[in-house]
């Protein structure tokens, strides 16, 4: 851990009380940094320092419980009893809150053996009692020693602070402080280093830039969201994406349930008047608007939601005055075509050269290792099929990619195609069939999960059916999400499935969250599996599969064939059908802009991003 990781900056009340638990003082900070600090005697503080109000509050870390329970949603509580106090905490940037709290989490399990003799150390000092200084950052043998307490706890507490709920479980350090949740904090969704090229992104971000940035397949474009996302204040930033699926994998809603203009098909009048009966609230209190599979939104409707932006927040300028972040591959699925008319992509639309001031690509492939395919994927990404690029992957119609029982999913580029397959596939077996309902915490939104989730509502599995894992269980072992397996056996009603990498997995439920446009949260329980005989091109984005095979026949736009071959983890675990060159194709615009998107890129190399902008 570094400095950086002893401080966060959101919302803060400060709430005194009595010893009976009642009220006395509550003083609210909109914006305030949380600092850690240690006097001469090594005993550790919290420090908040208000900015506006220039005041500072010091709290000693003695007998704190810690409530971090919302922690993902910028959310946190610190409550002293020593001195009575409780810190809430919101909008927080989910990294920098969680990095704070496992900073004190690391500090507090190894303080013991830091301060062995604290008489013995008052004695000694020579300093002045007053002098404070920042914890230092936390060694390596700290971290490792507070995350093997945190993993070996099997099952984490979470709780609400309430004093007079004495029913609530208590998890006790040997100075008598609660600790902070320490599994939770290891089990951090955005967990993983980012590379240089990454980092330079998110700097921009945090710099207040309007920006884009695309990458090919596999690129981390996904996860260089979630880092974003984690790194800006959950309040008024909106993570959308031009289809549920995209929105679901980065826990944000899709960009038509934010804007509030249906399909945008009315006239900007119309659009206006629907946005503002239904999002006034959210458009107004946005300031950072995060837009996913940017090349799925339709120019017209780019312009559109631009307008209402303008409109409805009272602001002549770019999206109203929204810090832009838009990602995506204009190179990869196109907007969807209107009966009436050809659709035409964002950067056709007359806003994008106003919005977008700073363009990005990321280069570094992550998904495939080998060479040879990277370099093939970044041929086909163009449209280029060499003769060599021809024969290598016509020679992979003959590759046996099946083990352990596992067969290989097709690929379909028609949705109904890929169901149609999976029904017929599953009523050929025999065998008794398990039919799995998801519990959804509201049911009034069951279609729009069923619409947004890849999770299916209603599971039908048999001994013998091709699965797909639909979450990340255990990386170590291969459970990945979009890992193949097929099921062998039900023990205690819950289907076991053995998966290529040689892993049995029991499964058991697990939860899907869904943010809706209104900022709450449902839920959806399901065994993590789906039918996998086949799987349909549109639905595969964002997927890494170990075991596919495809035929390109009926591909029907530019980017089809490129999406489904680098869904492919290797050329080993690929079998492509009938391979001819004019199954690929790249939008001869995409192109146009891209060259013109590469020349800008050269020219923004002198411009220097500035410093990170406050929010």
């Amino acid at each position: 851990m570094d400095q950086e990781n002893c401080f966060v900056t959101c919302s803060v009340v400060i709430e005194r009380s009595n010893s009976q638990g009642s009220i006395l003082k509550k003083v609210n900070h909109r914006t305030a940094t949380l600092r850690l600090i240690r006097n001469n005697l090594r005993e550790m503080f919290i420090e908040v320092r208000a900015e506006k109000a220039n005041a500072t509050t010091k709290l000693s870390l003695k007998s704190v419980s810690v409530f971090n329970k919302f922690m993902t949603e910028g959310k946190a509580s610190i409550k002293f009893k020593a001195d009575n106090c409780t810190l809430f905490l919101s909008n927080a940037p989910t990294a920098q809150l969680t990095t704070f709290l496992k900073t004190i989490y690391v500090k507090i399990t190894n303080q013991d053996e830091t301060v062995k003799n604290p008489l013995k150390d008052r004695l000694l000092s020579n300093k002045s009692l007053g002098g404070v200084q920042d914890i230092s950052p936390a060694t390596t043998a700290e971290i490792n020693k507070a995350k093997e307490k945190a993993l070996s706890v099997s099952r984490a507490t979470i709780t609400t602070p309430s004093p007079s709920n004495a029913r609530k479980r208590k998890r006790m350090d040997e100075n008598g402080s609660k600790l902070v949740t320490g599994k939770k904090l290891y089990e951090n969704p955005t967990a993983g280093e980012i590379t240089e090229e990454q980092k330079r992104i998110l700097d921009a971000v945090l710099g207040g830039k309007n920006l884009f940035f695309t990458g090919s397949a596999g690129t981390g474009k996904s996860f260089l969201l979630k880092k974003i996302i984690a790194a800006l204040p959950p309040d008024v930033t909106m993570a959308t994406a031009s289809t549920g699926v995209a929105a679901c994998h980065i826990g944000g809603i899709t960009l038509h349930q934010f804007a509030g203009i249906g399909l945008g098909t009315g006239n900007l009048e119309r659009c206006i008047q629907m946005a503002s009966r239904n999002c006034v609230g959210t458009w107004r209190k946005t300031k950072h608007l995060i837009i996913d599979e940017i090349s799925m939104v339709d120019a017209d409707y780019f312009d559109k939601v631009e307008a209402v932006a303008r409109h409805i927040r009272k602001n002549e300028r770019p999206f109203g005055g929204m810090q832009l972040i838009l990602c995506g591959d204009f190179f990869q699925l196109p907007p969807v075509s209107k009966r009436d008319q050809k659709a035409k992509f964002c950067f056709q639309s007359s806003a994008w050269e106003k919005c977008v001031h700073f363009n990005f690509e990321l280069r570094t492939v992550h998904r495939q290792k080998d060479p040879e395919f990277v370099d093939i994927l970044n041929n086909l990404r163009i449209g280029r099929v060499t003769d060599n690029i021809a024969e290598v992957l016509k020679a992979t119609a003959k590759q046996k990619i099946e083990n352990n029982g596992i067969l290989a999913t097709r690929l379909c580029s028609h949705v109904n195609e890929s169901e149609e397959i999976n029904e017929f596939q599953l009523n050929a077996l025999k065998g008794e069939s398990k039919t799995y309902f998801a519990q959804d915490s509201d049911p009034s939104m069951t279609q729009t999960l069923n619409q947004q989730l890849t999770v299916p509502g209603k599971l039908v599995l048999k001994v013998g059916a091709q699965v797909m894992l639909l979450k990340n269980i255990n990386v170590s072992d291969g459970l990945v999400n979009g890992a193949r397996g097929v099921v062998i056996k039900f023990q205690d009603n819950a289907p076991v499935v053995q998966f290529k990498s040689g892993t049995q997995y029991r499964t058991k439920l697990e939860i899907w969250n869904l943010k809706t446009a209104s900022g709450n949260i449902v839920h959806r329980k399901q065994i993590p599996l789906k039918l996998a005989w086949a799987f349909s091109i549109h639905k595969s984005q964002g997927l890494t599969l170990d075991c596919v095979e495809m035929c390109l026949a009926r591909v029907f736009d530019p980017g089809q064939s490129y999406v489904a071959l680098s869904r492919a983890q290797s050329l080993q675990s690929l079998r492509v059908l009938d391979f001819n060159s004019q199954q690929v194709w790249a939008n001869s615009d995409v192109l146009v802009f891209y060259k013109r998107f590469r020349r800008n890129l050269q020219e923004m190399e002198m411009i220097p991003l500035g410093k990170k902008q406050k929010v």
